[in-house]
């Protein structure tokens, strides 16, 4: 199995879902036609992508995981919206960001409303019949995205603008601002399983953990030393504006060892993630690679 065009293709069906699901939620505003804008502006659907293949892996049922990969995707959609805002982008994906396409304030609305949406996917029944499912869901989808994870994260991506961060500084907010969420989707399915296992539950958490952590760090590669053609966004950003950025302290070789270095201890002795022919252990070492 070639590991891109799979992965082309299970975007493909995401959106394809994704879209179905917009269209028959439609509602006549402007406020509206920016939320499915923020939505369907692309994107590689790598989070929705582990929370597929792992739901596959657990026998989950297809239309529960795919509302749990939807919902978490919007609260992705949400902060990319918000970052765009407070770093003043102009493209995302190749394309105008929301702020630019509309503008700024309804931007900002669009993206709580994302955010606001996730939970109600999560909310209803539809997602899971068992109540306390749904609950451990939101839950969990809450604690990761707020201030103690995605936004909290955000907001250090702010203050290090300001101030000179340190490393651990700069991993601690990229374990917030990216690692938090992908933990979420490393985690979701053994929600949706009931599986209560705490060893398993660790190495999912530490898959989710490590996986967001290597996707940031390339992130931060990417900005400095990546093609603004081929990622379809403005690069060197962060040394525009002094933001907290990793390759302020590791050289590009330095950041390869330290991805590869997580992505081993992610799969090492893992019930789940070690299998070399599983996409979720060659998920993990590829995007070490991606330049966009």
């Amino acid at each position: 199995m070639k590991l891109q065009p799979y992965i082309d293709q299970r975007a493909k069906e995401f959106n394809l879902y994704a879209q179905t699901y917009l269209k028959k939620n439609k509602y006549p505003s402007l406020l509206w036609k920016a939320m499915n804008y923020g939505i369907s502006n692309g994107g590689k659907r790598i989070r929705p992508l582990v929370i597929i293949e792992f739901s596959k892996i657990l026998k989950l049922k297809k239309n529960n995981y795919m509302r749990v990969a939807l919902a978490t995707e919007l609260v992705h959609s949400y902060s990319l919206i918000h970052d765009d805002i407070m770093d003043d982008d102009n493209i995302r994906r190749g394309k105008p960001t929301t702020h630019k396409k509309f503008d700024q304030a309804t931007a900002i609305l669009a993206g709580n409303c994302l955010l606001t949406l996730a939970f109600e996917i999560l909310a209803d029944k539809k997602t899971h019949p068992k109540d306390i499912i749904r609950s451990s869901l939101i839950s969990q989808l809450t604690l990761l995205s707020g201030h103690k994870g995605l936004a909290g994260g955000q907001s250090l991506d702010l203050l290090y603008e300001k101030k000179n961060a340190t490393l651990k500084n700069i991993i601690n907010m990229h374990e917030l601002k990216t690692a938090k969420l992908f933990e979420f989707c490393a985690c979701a399915p053994l929600i949706m399983s009931n599986v209560n296992d705490i060893k398993i539950s660790k190495q999912a958490k530490k898959y989710g953990r490590n996986f967001g952590l290597i996707f940031q760090a390339t992130d931060d590669l990417i900005d400095v030393i990546g093609n603004k053609v081929i990622t379809g966004k403005e690069t060197q950003k962060d040394l525009k504006k002094n933001k907290g950025n990793i390759f302020k302290y590791k050289t590009q070789e330095d950041i390869k060892k330290y991805c590869v270095g997580l992505a081993t201890k992610a799969t090492s002795n893992s019930t789940y993630f070690s299998c070399k022919d599983s996409l979720l252990y060659k998920l993990i070492f590829n995007i070490i690679n991606r330049v966009t």
